[in-house]
């Protein structure tokens, strides 16, 4: 049988949580069997909680998993054990924080700055107010991530006007090497080349 399982998609939000429109939210409710980690606190997040959430999901997945996370939920990502990594394909990680910058994330300090053993990519602003664009580009070297540099992008958020962001479906699209079927019944976008 040479059917491969598609990958379970894990929607892995950051400190406070991705609200209504923004675009983590918006692909969780659209794409067909993603899942969403939640976590007991949001708002004074505790490394070791935060962890065990998103392990939680990744080990019970039956499938493959690729990561989606945004801000805090890479560097929760970064912070995975050995036996949860070994379950994932890829990882989209997008604008991380600096959990040294503010005290309320410091439990995520130190950063990991392990190789990764899958294929991700590294999504960061040239002025994203959490985090400085050259140290996403030490995490991304770090990582072993492709590294995607936006402009004056911000955090990556609905506060900085990505709800939908075609790009960074475009992106998840090519670390899977298939679109994903989108619930509210619109077509996939186009490729990558096309953007």
């Amino acid at each position: 049988m040479a059917h491969v399982a598609k990958p379970t998609i894990i929607i892995v939000p950051g400190w406070r949580d991705s609200g209504p429109g923004h675009w983590q939210s918006l692909w969780a409710e659209r794409m067909q069997g993603a899942v969403r980690v939640t976590q007991d606190d949001w708002l004074t997040p505790r490394r070791e909680a935060w962890v065990a959430s998103l392990e939680k999901l990744v080990l019970g997945s039956p499938q493959p998993v690729v990561i989606v996370a945004h801000s805090l939920g890479c560097i929760a990502t970064a912070h995975l054990s050995e036996a949860a990594t070994a379950r994932i394909s890829g990882a989209l990680l997008v604008a991380p924080a600096d959990p040294e910058r503010r005290a309320v994330l410091s439990d995520f300090a130190p950063v990991p700055y392990a190789k990764l053993p899958y294929r991700s990519i590294v999504v960061a602003s040239s002025n994203d107010p959490y985090c400085p664009v050259r140290l996403a580009g030490a995490y991304a070297r770090a990582w072993g991530s492709e590294f995607v540099r936006m402009q004056n992008a911000g955090h990556i958020n609905i506060e900085s006007g990505h709800g939908d962001w075609p790009l960074g479906l475009a992106l998840l699209q090519s670390l899977t090497d298939e679109p994903f079927p989108l619930l509210d019944g619109r077509k996939n976008l186009e490729p990558l080349a096309t953007l």
